[in-house]
């Protein structure tokens, strides 16, 4: 476990939680890959005064929604009635329809990168994120199908490795945009941004920290 009950501490202080990742692939599972991050975040997020009940750990896509650690992580938090805690909503997931129905059967759900987001931000929070999926989704298969009108066989030349460099750069600027143009607002630079990020345990799309220009570049690449 992450946390446990300490010491003298005041139970009346003390917040269990049931913690839940999610990465997408075996070897992520296995690598660490993008795990680690998450963890990362959770403990940032713990106070002295909390205790981890459980983990669970799924290597699950996003998109699917049978996840069998979840449902028993759903579980444990009714019958134990701790909170679920999840590093990053889009981790959890996507779909609006998904993040609702979890929040509807009355299961208390925070999330390390909004701690202090109420049910009703939690559900916008979704709708912008299963939106921004969509829109990079269109543009992403707009650019492939627009490549091979010219030609390019997808997938053989490095000036097509460059562009899906490119395209995972932009993915990533768009399903972050949020996070993004908070830090910078609350942060009111680009230095103190990247501070900020890296306080927040954020990795950039290759799993490094954040500097001034990164944040640039990839405020750059999220539309008006």
């Amino acid at each position: 476990m992450i946390n446990e009950h300490l010491s003298g501490t005041d139970t009346a202080q003390m917040t269990d939680y049931v913690v839940y990742y999610r990465v997408s692939t075996e070897r992520q599972g296995k690598s660490g890959l993008g795990l680690e991050a998450q963890r990362s975040m959770i403990e940032a997020f713990l106070q002295p005064g909390d205790a981890v009940i459980e983990e669970y750990t799924e290597i699950q896509s996003g998109k699917k929604d049978d996840r069998v650690k979840l449902w028993k992580a759903i579980n444990l938090v009714k019958k134990t009635k701790a909170k679920l805690l999840i590093p990053k909503l889009d981790r959890f997931s996507r779909k609006v329809s998904f993040i609702a129905g979890i929040i509807d059967q009355g299961v208390d759900l925070v999330v390390c990168e909004h701690p202090n987001v109420n049910t009703f931000f939690l559900h916008l929070l979704a709708c912008f994120a299963e939106e921004e999926r969509r829109q990079v989704s269109e543009r992403t298969k707009a650019a492939l199908k627009a490549a091979k009108n010219r030609g390019v066989v997808l997938g053989r030349h490095g000036s097509t490795l460059a562009a899906q460099r490119r395209a995972l750069r932009r993915n990533f600027a768009m399903e972050n945009a949020i996070e993004l143009r908070a830090s910078l607002a609350e942060a009111g630079s680009l230095a103190a941004a990247a501070r900020l990020l890296n306080e927040k345990r954020m990795p950039t799309v290759n799993g490094g920290r954040w500097h001034p220009q990164s944040v640039k570049n990839y405020l750059a690449l999220i539309p008006t």
